[in-house]
């Protein structure tokens, strides 16, 4: 066949791309394990760095092992879910599984995400009974897509520490303002919720923050800044993980009163 041949050109491109084939198939193949070490390391740097822990060439699988514990928790209860391993178990695949997850829409959708899932894993930094910070995953519609990140939390389960997005679609300069670090150290010492024993979170963005549950608005962006406020009120609410944090601000609540009454104990005395 000539090489002008409409045959030959058919031949030669189909054998071309059959090649091609094979070879993109097999480096996918190939490369899967080490692209599913990278996004957990990923994630380990992502929960390191919204606790404030990491550091520049450190070890981070060395310190997370050392700092951090991984628990899985019943949403609905508060309690821990002991039959999950929170090294395997995956909240994402959970939320898709009639099983674990569940079905939202309307007003209690806020969060933009369609299903939710009934158990979720947190970070515990510290003592695991008492530990001086909680990680919580969050995640909600921006303006352009899924926004999926981490809130960190004091121990005493109302104190907000700091918050960090790692996969956004925002644009550049305005709603992915959300990983400037001047940005994200207004959130610290934030509180969620006005009363010890309120689960409604009061946290929300506003352009003229004052208060102690507010933080400022990102400038142009309002959309994203409605869509991180969203996801707040979501993930902190009776929906997430509200039933969880109780248990701290109530044991934070007791462990006060327990003082007050010493110190009126040794003032009579």
């Amino acid at each position: 066949m000539g090489n002008n041949s409409i045959k030959k050109t058919l031949i030669v491109a189909f054998a071309l791309c059959i090649v091609c084939s094979v070879i993109v198939s097999t480096a996918a193949v190939a490369l899967r394990p080490q692209q599913q070490l990278n996004q957990e390391l990923d994630r380990k740097t992502n929960i390191l760095n919204v606790a404030k822990l990491y550091e520049e060439g450190m070890d981070v699988e060395e310190v997370f092992g050392d700092e951090i514990t991984a628990r899985v928790v019943d949403l609905k209860t508060g309690e821990y879910a002991e039959q999950f391993d929170p090294e395997t178990f995956n909240q994402f695949e959970a939320a898709s599984d009639p099983a674990t997850g569940r079905t939202l829409s309307g007003p209690e959708d806020l969060a933009g995400i369609s299903r939710a899932e009934n158990y979720a894993t947190v970070y515990l930094v510290g003592d695991p009974d008492s530990p001086e910070q909680i990680v919580l995953p969050i995640r909600g519609q921006g303006l352009w897509g899924l926004m999926s990140g981490f809130l960190s939390v004091k121990g005493d389960g109302n104190t907000i520490i700091s918050i960090t997005y790692y996969e956004l679609s925002e644009t550049p300069g305005l709603g992915a303002e959300v990983n400037n670090p001047r940005w994200q150290s207004l959130w610290e010492g934030k509180e969620i919720y006005a009363e010890s024993g309120d689960l409604t979170p009061e946290i929300h963005l506003s352009k003229s923050a004052s208060g102690e549950h507010e933080v400022d608005a990102l400038s142009g962006a309002t959309l994203t800044s409605n869509g991180v406020t969203n996801m707040l009120k979501f993930w902190l609410s009776t929906e997430g993980f509200a039933e969880y944090l109780a248990r701290f601000r109530d044991g934070v609540s007791q462990a006060e009163a327990q003082q007050a009454d010493v110190e009126l104990e040794s003032e009579g005395a």
